[in-house]
């Protein structure tokens, strides 16, 4: 059949399950939760009333369970948009290619996907520990041009590709935005903005040890384009979701303002009221 798979393209395990994640069908919900931390994981999974699954390979760590009686999913993406590659496609073949016969259903499932994170900002109005949810996002690591069909624009990234002085650099760069229709979820977080997603921590970020960046005004220039934060996943996340037919949003927990040199006094405590926040928010 012509939308038959072959045994290169999609990869499994002996067990019938996606290679990389290690899952079976059965083993997600509808809303999933990423996070990049695998220790963050059971951070999460500890508030469920039961948890169902417990697996992992790799970086990759997933527990699926029940919260106020809705089965839910936490899951580690590890860091970077080349994992978040991996986890977007196993996931949609999770739920929308027969594993077995290697062939796409006829009928599309939609996920909820919720990015849970920390993020740096480079807009110095925005205040460490708390709680900023991503509307439009631009990708710096280039990996949607690989995929044929994708296609965003707006006024965000018109704005951002008619001003952005690196030419070197914009080859590299996509945009997308958030589903909309998730905005319910978070309309109470502080912060609505654009994020910068990086494809790497130290020069993508500015930061300079031993090497030096293409330019320490970079963020300074990014917030004048329009950009309140930075991290490394969400762009990928974003557009991956648009091609597949999913919904996604991210919110992150501010741990640092760059501009200003704060970092939040207790990282953990931030993560611990982010994780619940987001929880009160997604399941009622």
């Amino acid at each position: 059949m012509l939308n038959k798979l072959a045994a290169s393209e999609l990869v499994l395990n002996e067990d019938g399950s996606v290679y990389h994640l290690n899952l079976l069908p059965e083993d997600i919900g509808g809303k999933i939760m990423l996070v990049g931390d695998p220790d963050r994981v059971p951070k999460v999974s500890k508030y469920f009333d039961k948890i169902e699954i417990k697996k992992n390979k790799r970086e990759f760590y997933t527990h699926t369970g029940t919260l106020r009686g809705e089965r839910i999913t936490v899951m580690s993406t590890g860091i970077g948009t080349e994992n978040i590659d991996i986890v977007m496609n196993e996931l949609d073949a999770l739920v929308n290619i027969d594993l077995k016969d290697k062939e796409f259903k006829s009928n599309h499932t939609a996920l909820e996907l919720f990015r849970m994170g920390t993020c740096g900002s480079v807009n110095p109005d925005v205040e460490v520990d708390n709680m900023l949810v991503t509307e439009n996002v631009v990708g710096l690591d280039g990996l949607l041009h690989f995929y044929q069909d994708y296609e965003f624009e707006n006024d965000f990234s018109r704005n951002f590709m008619a001003k952005f002085p690196y030419e070197k650099i914009k080859p590299m760069l996509y945009f997308s935005d958030w589903a909309k229709e998730m905005g319910d979820y978070y309309k109470d977080a502080k912060y609505h903005g654009n994020t910068a997603t990086f494809p790497g921590f130290y020069a993508p970020q500015g930061r300079q040890l031993r090497l030096k960046a293409i330019d320490d005004q970079f963020l300074e220039t990014l917030n004048d384009l329009g950009v309140t934060n930075f991290e490394m996943e969400t762009s990928a996340i974003y557009g991956l979701s648009k091609l597949l037919g999913h919904k996604a949003i991210t919110v992150n927990s501010v741990i640092a303002n760059r501009r200003r040199g704060e970092f939040s006094a207790d990282h953990a405590a931030s993560e611990k009221n982010m994780i619940e926040w987001v929880l009160d928010r997604i399941v009622k």
